[in-house]
């Protein structure tokens, strides 16, 4: 019997161990999972301000929601998380007492069971694209009035989100060989791509709704010279003059004959007197330079007669002299030299369209000069980048399926096809300088071409930016470097960040370029924007001036909205449909029911704060990366 006892006594402590150390590691196994799960969602909490107290509030709900101590019937419980790396990891430690069951008959009233957990978010190589609506609206303030103050603009609160964004991602790849590339399409009425595509892509000439320059042309001819001279010679008498017969004189004859018989003989022409030189140079009615040189010589005779006398009856002699100049002269003949130049006056602007503008020289960012100015004045212009999208149909509707592709079939909605030589698969240069609008005031638009007009307004950009790696300086100098302006085409911003996230597409030697370490690359594309699609007919954009092109509506205004948002959606699904995962976040605006259609499943954002637009992209962040326990 004593020995019976004492066996009881052993079997007892043996069973009742047994039965408290199998209590004891399944809560000790809680306390582990909600550790774990404390430390995870601390993590996930982490912002751009470290483990701060709204990280830690975090890792405490979770540990409280997941470890019942009423429950597990123990005491005394306590998490402590911290983090000695700004966040990046974050470690906990955990314990409580568990009051014993049968140990207590032993002596042994409670056990200490403690445990340690870390946790982790570390990202994958990731090719991360950025499309920014940096529309005009971007300048307002969240509640929609424009202000002057930096500090309220919509756009300074994007660019602060992005920079955090940037440093919570950063923060999880610093400690690893782990690729993350960024890319850019700020986009408005057009986008700035101009510098990522090949030349040979681009159109030669382009078609814009311009105005011409009218002169009134005056040509004018001076003599600046005269050619080598060409001399003739010349010789004559001028007309010869006399002086009245003399009276009678002399012997009386009887006859005629007798009279004539005795006449002296007439005498030859002499000179008297001294010659004359004369020079006289002028200009005659053909523009010709005339030399004369004259030498005149005087010279007379004398000439006799017979005549009767009726008073005498008879015959007597008379005489008188004659006289006349002679002359040489030599005239030098020169033709005339010409300077003949041709002035215009600025007359009036002719307001049409023109067709084959010479683009050729101004694609390759080169100045170019056109008479545009005032006036009509030349003036140097040259490319800012921002292109005029590829030809298309104006289709009431469109839409994608991975079986059917893109219907309707056009050009600029085809994300992978490169231009050919035909120029209705090329972009062409927009050249807004040159684009005028015509109308009798600033309201009303005449479809005739006329002598009235107005600048057409036109936006370009930021410059877009292909896959890179950036430091943070880079980064942020991108992100400083946004402008807001210009109306919100989300059509044309989703087009562009799909051609230059695509795979298999035109860029896809930047996009598919393997990651040194070997690894996957996970491909994301935010689409952040703060409105409503608003194309507009009266602005130069991508597609041209849509009032006048016509290149989306069939008369320039009719349900021009809707057919840029239909464009959109059919755009989502092709990017959707290469893998690629589309985030939205709608700041200071609805999250429509278009962009949550857009986006990836579970992938849009509301953001009607500065605060939410951040945690936005924060959210995002934290989905690029993974999280994960690492102890």
């Amino acid at each position: 019997m004593p020995m019976a006892a004492i066996g009881m006594v052993t079997m007892a402590g043996l069973v009742g161990g047994g039965v408290d150390i199998s209590r004891g590691y399944m809560v000790q196994n809680r306390l582990q999972n909600a550790c774990d799960s404390a430390v995870l969602a601390g993590r996930r909490a982490v912002s751009d301000d470290g483990f701060d107290t709204n990280a830690q509030a975090q890792a405490n709900a979770y540990f409280n929601t997941n470890f019942d101590e009423a429950g597990e019937g123990t005491s005394s419980t306590s998490f402590t998380p911290v983090s000695v790396d700004g966040g990046n990891q974050i470690d906990g430690t955990a314990s409580t007492k568990l009051s014993t069951a049968v140990m207590q008959l032993f002596g042994f009233d409670e056990m200490t069971l403690s445990v340690a957990c870390s946790a982790s978010m570390s990202v994958g190589n990731s090719d991360i694209m950025m499309v920014l609506d940096t529309t005009g609206s971007m300048d307002w303030t969240i509640s929609g009035y424009s202000t002057t103050d930096d500090s309220l603009r919509r756009i300074t609160f994007l660019q602060d989100a992005m920079k955090d964004f940037y440093d919570t991602v950063n923060t999880a790849t610093s400690a690893g060989n782990t690729r993350v590339r960024y890319g850019f399409v700020p986009y408005s009425s057009s986008v700035n791509v101009g510098r990522l595509l090949n030349p040979a892509w681009l159109r030669d000439t382009v078609d814009i709704q311009s105005r011409r320059a009218l002169f009134t042309t005056t040509t004018t001819s001076t003599v600046v010279g005269y050619e080598p001279p060409v001399i003739t010679n010349d010789s004559g008498t001028t007309s010869t003059y006399s002086t009245n017969w003399s009276n009678y004189t002399g012997t009386r004859y009887s006859s005629e004959s007798a009279c004539l018989n005795a006449l002296p003989s007439n005498t030859d022409w002499t000179d008297y007197g001294s010659s004359s030189s004369t020079s006289n140079t002028y200009i005659n009615g053909a523009d010709q330079r005339i030399t004369e040189d004259r030498v005149e010589q005087g010279q007379t005779r004398t000439r006799y007669r017979c005549r009767y006398s009726r008073n005498r009856g008879n015959y007597r002699r008379q005489e008188r002299d004659q006289y006349r100049s002679t002359y040489t002269e030599t005239v030098s003949t020169e033709d005339p030299i010409y300077n003949t130049t041709t002035t215009s006056e600025f007359d009036d602007w002719y307001y049409e369209r023109i067709d084959d503008i010479d683009t050729s020289n101004f694609k390759l960012f080169n100045p170019v000069t056109v008479a545009n100015g005032t006036d009509g004045a030349n003036v140097s212009y040259t490319w800012e980048g921002c292109i005029e999208e590829r030809s298309t149909t104006a289709a009431s509707s469109f839409s994608y399926s991975s079986l059917l592709g893109m219907t309707p079939d056009v050009n600029d909605l085809d994300l992978d096809t490169a231009p050919t030589t035909n120029e209705d698969t090329q972009w062409a240069p927009l050249w807004g300088q040159l684009s005028y609008r015509r109308g009798t005031n600033y309201y009303i638009y005449n479809e005739d071409a006329g002598y009235d007009g107005y600048k057409t307004p036109y936006f370009c950009p930021s410059a877009a930016q292909q896959f890179t790696t950036m430091t943070e300086t880079e980064f942020d100098a991108y992100a400083d470097a946004l402008n807001p302006e210009g109306n919100t085409y989300h059509d044309l911003g989703m087009i562009w960040g799909g051609r230059l996230s695509s795979p298999s597409g035109m860029f896809s030697t930047n996009v598919t370029a393997a990651p040194t370490n070997g690894g996957a690359v996970a491909r994301h594309l935010i689409f952040m924007t703060d409105g409503f699609m608003q194309p507009s007919y009266s602005t130069h954009s991508a597609y041209g001036t849509e009032y006048y092109d016509e290149r989306i509506t069939d008369d320039g205004i009719t349900d021009i909205t809707d057919r840029h948002t239909s464009r959109f959606l059919a755009v989502c699904e092709a990017v959707k449909a290469k893998g690629i995962r589309v985030w939205v976040i709608a700041f200071a605006s609805a999250l429509t029911d278009d962009l949550t259609a857009c986006a990836s499943d579970d992938s849009a954002f509301d953001a009607d704060s500065s605060d939410s637009l951040n945690n936005a992209f924060q959210e995002i962040a934290k989905n690029v990366g993974e999280l994960r326990v690492v102890q």
